[in-house]
């Protein structure tokens, strides 16, 4: 019988008994576990409450189904030129499928590169960016997804509460319910703030670029999808080094999702961006036309006129604006020239560390900011022979020979300290046709141009001022100066009804009112140039502006006549008070009433009424009110149309012969018509003229009133601006040839009213007593109380 085996396994019999169980461990893990339950239950309790505490107080976001938000009001030219535009939000509203892919391809590569996919809550990009944050380098990804920035862009604050966050989740699954993937992502590409007053991208490719969205590149769309995260941080203007980096970032991001090749990235990385250095991007300079249109929208629609997106479409033409406004500034600029130098704008001291002394002069130029093409700079060393200046951008160049006669007064060695052009005087240059700098300074004068259509009444071109953001009073509409010798023409308009014509005979000759004929102060005139050439057709008193003249033509038709009649061309009696004087421009005009009044001529006796707007239309474009004006021979008759005939014969020789014969000798066409006009001590400077197809008035003069200088005349400052502007404005336009009325016949190369001809109206003026007042046979001297209060003010 075999032995059993041995084994080393006790028997049941001698086995120890079981170790006692750790009761205490099993306790603890049991109790960790239901704290875990517990606690997990109680913040999903706390969650419930709080989402159910939280989803009635919610906004309505089925507004967002016909997304409005705020859009400025925007002005613009006949041809849709932008002008201006005003509201505390740059907005241009671009439907979805106007935006560009590239730009949306950029957005979502960068911002939520999931949109067509998740939910609302992007969990898989809440993981990925957390792992990608982890070895980002700087450059981190977000976890918030487009639909959750609406959601708190459009209705939260920007606090970061653990309240918020659960308002923006519930509204960002309320949004997803709503709004289709395409609808949130419009709201959004048009909603975000994306710096400089730019809100969506429409509008930052304006404010950043100058360009439409449409047009804009991958590495430009690459660039302006870096602002949402951080606008000020990444702003191209402000801030080029990081907006660079965050864009390169970007293109690679489009690349590796695959929205743009290999290729497509490279080049865009070296694409060299144009980024618009200011923030008004205007590109016709119209701001004075701007804010004529805002205040009469304002005044229709009150605040809501910057938030509704109302567009106003003006009658300006863009490009006769640009010609206004560059021929106006030359015109000033020119007269700048011709005045005694002022001195520089400040002095500061240069250090001589250069990084300090950039510095110095980088902060005080943008104190100094440029105008236009009157630019600043400090002077780094100054001679009588040679100024070396810099400007903001760090270039260095001289001045030299001609470019330093404007301010030679202020080289010399007897100049007093604050005129002395030396090391740290900020001063102004302009660029001249040759290239070369030019020492200037911004002009004290004043200006203002205005054109319009004198068959409608359209205004063309409208300049108020020098520049609009030193001076904002319109000089066009607000204005009231004496209107001097370009005022005569009404007159001589009243006495073609009176029975003269241009042939009638008047003696040029000097003119004494005593002071009993008066009443008051004795009352000599004179002519401009002090001299009297005795009997002259009334033609030839026009073409050379005789004083003398146009007073014996008022007095003998009686000023109160006088005075009604110009009121047919808009003018006011009681800026135009029945004094003699009246004849020599006396009275108080703007310019837009002179280019009003010189269009009854243009017309053939039309008055039409200076008009700006042409149509409003909401942001969809639809028509909120239109205006259409009448057709020209509906317009009401201000003077015979034989009368108009008949002035515009004369003007035309003012501008060929007379005292504006520089326009027709420049311009090369018979069909320009004018005045010149100076007042009494050159205070005042105007044209005003016309070809039948457009009518344009230029003044110039100082604001608080003063003389602009002995030898300057309307002639010398303002008929120049006018020839320029034409030269523009009148390229390719027909030669017009004005069409003989009835009424009128030609004897012996003269025009007449018919009644009038063959010696049948006034033969001659003044001849009876060599040029005495009193005696004449016409109408008396005015009263004394009708001289007191003007009469001492005119010599000419």
């Amino acid at each position: 019988m075999p032995t059993p085996e041995k084994t080393d396994k006790p028997s049941s019999s001698r086995s120890a008994p079981p170790r006692a169980p750790h009761h205490w461990l099993t306790k603890l893990l049991f109790g960790l576990v239901g704290l875990a339950v517990a606690v997990a239950a109680g913040v999903l309790l706390t969650v419930a409450v709080a989402l159910a505490m939280a989803y009635p107080n919610l906004p309505d976001v089925s507004e967002l189904a016909d997304y409005r938000p705020k859009l400025p009001l925007r002005v613009y030219s006949a041809e849709g030129a932008l002008l201006g535009e005003f509201g505390e939000e740059r907005r241009t509203l671009t439907p979805i499928q106007e935006i560009p892919k590239v730009m949306t391809d950029a957005v979502l590569a960068i911002e939520d590169t999931r949109f067509f996919e998740h939910g609302g809550v992007d969990y898989k990009g809440i993981a990925r960016a957390v792992l990608a944050n982890l070895g980002a380098g700087g450059k981190s990804q977000g976890a918030s997804t487009i639909t959750m920035q609406v959601a708190r862009n459009v209705y939260l604050s920007s606090e970061k509460t653990f309240t918020r966050k659960i308002y923006e989740v519930l509204l960002t699954f309320k949004l997803e319910h709503l709004l289709t993937k395409n609808q949130i992502l419009e709201i959004y590409m048009n909603q975000i703030y994306l710096g400089n007053r730019a809100y969506g991208f429409a509008a930052a490719s304006e404010a950043y670029f100058g360009k439409p969205l449409k047009d804009i590149s991958v590495a430009e769309a690459a660039m302006l999808a870096g602002l949402p995260k951080a606008p000020s941080a990444y702003n191209p203007i402000s801030n080029p080094k990081r907006a660079r980096a965050r864009q390169l970032y970007i293109i690679e991001r489009m690349e590796e999702n695959g929205f743009i090749t290999a290729a497509q990235a490279q080049q865009a990385k070296q694409e060299e961006l144009k980024i618009s250095s200011g923030s008004n991007n205007t590109r016709v300079h119209a701001e004075y036309v701007a804010e004529m249109a805002r205040q009469l929208i304002f005044a229709q629609y009150g605040n809501e006129a910057y938030t509704r997106g109302i567009n106003v479409y003006t009658t300006l033409n863009a490009g006769e604006q640009d010609a206004a406004y560059t021929a106006l500034r030359k015109g000033i600029m020119d007269y700048e020239r011709r005045q005694h130098y002022r001195g520089p704008e400040r002095f500061i001291a240069l250090p001589q560390d250069p990084e300090e002394r950039e510095n110095a002069i980088d902060d005080v130029l943008a104190n100094h900011p440029d105008n236009g093409n009157v630019m600043s700079a400090v002077v780094l060393d100054a001679t009588p022979r040679k100024i070396v200046a810099t400007r903001a951008d760090g270039e260095k160049f001289e001045i030299t020979g001609d470019g330093l006669k404007p301010a030679q007064s202020g080289l010399s060695d007897k100049a007093p300290p604050n005129t002395k052009l030396r090391a740290g005087a900020v001063i102004r240059v302009v660029k001249t046709p040759k290239n070369t700098w030019e020492i200037t300074q911004l002009p004290e004068v004043e200006g203002a141009f205005v054109a319009l259509d004198p068959r409608t009444g359209a205004i063309r071109a409208l300049v108020g001022g020098f520049d609009f953001g030193k001076n904002k009073f319109n000089h066009v509409t607000q204005a009231w100066r004496q209107p001097g010798s370009s005022f005569k023409p009404f007159i001589y308009s009243a006495a073609l009804e009176k029975g003269f014509s241009p042939a009638t005979m008047i003696n040029d000759a000097p003119i004494f009112f005593s002071a009993g004929t008066t009443g008051g102060q004795p009352w000599e005139p004179k002519n401009y140039d002090s001299r009297y050439d005795g009997p002259m057709s009334m033609r030839t008193g026009l073409n050379k502006s005789k004083n003398m003249i146009s007073i014996r033509l008022l007095q003998a038709i009686g000023p109160k006549y006088g005075q009604e009649w110009v009121t047919r061309f808009g003018f006011e009696a009681d800026k135009h008070p029945a004094y003699l004087t009246m004849a020599l421009g006396a009275g108080s005009v703007t310019p837009m009433q002179m280019v009003a009044g010189y269009s009854v001529f243009a017309n053939g006796g039309r008055r039409v009424n200076p008009w700006l707007i042409t149509r409003i239309t909401d942001h969809k474009g639809r028509v909120l009110s239109e205006f259409v004006p009448k057709p020209l021979e509906q317009m009401p008759e201000a003077i015979p149309a034989r009368n108009a005939f008949i002035m515009d014969s004369m003007l035309q020789d003012v501008a060929r012969v007379g005292t504006a014969a520089r326009a027709q000798a420049t311009l090369k066409r018979p069909d320009l018509y004018g005045k010149t006009g100076t007042t009494n001590d050159s205070v005042d400077a105007w044209f005003g003229g016309f070809q039948p197809t457009l009518a344009a008035v230029t003044w110039i003069g100082y604001d608080t009133p003063r003389n602009l200088g002995s030898r300057e005349t309307g002639g010398g400052l303002s008929l120049p601006i006018w020839i320029d502007f034409m030269q523009h404005a009148l390229k390719g336009v027909p030669v017009a040839e004005l069409p003989v009325p009835p009424g009128v016949v030609n004897v012996g190369g003269e025009w007449f009213y018919e009644e009038f001809a063959r010696n049948a109206g006034v033969a001659s003026l003044g001849m009876s007593d060599g040029g005495g007042a009193t005696d004449t046979g016409e109408a008396p001297p005015p009263a004394a109380e009708e001289r007191n209060r003007i009469l001492d003010l005119f010599r000419n």
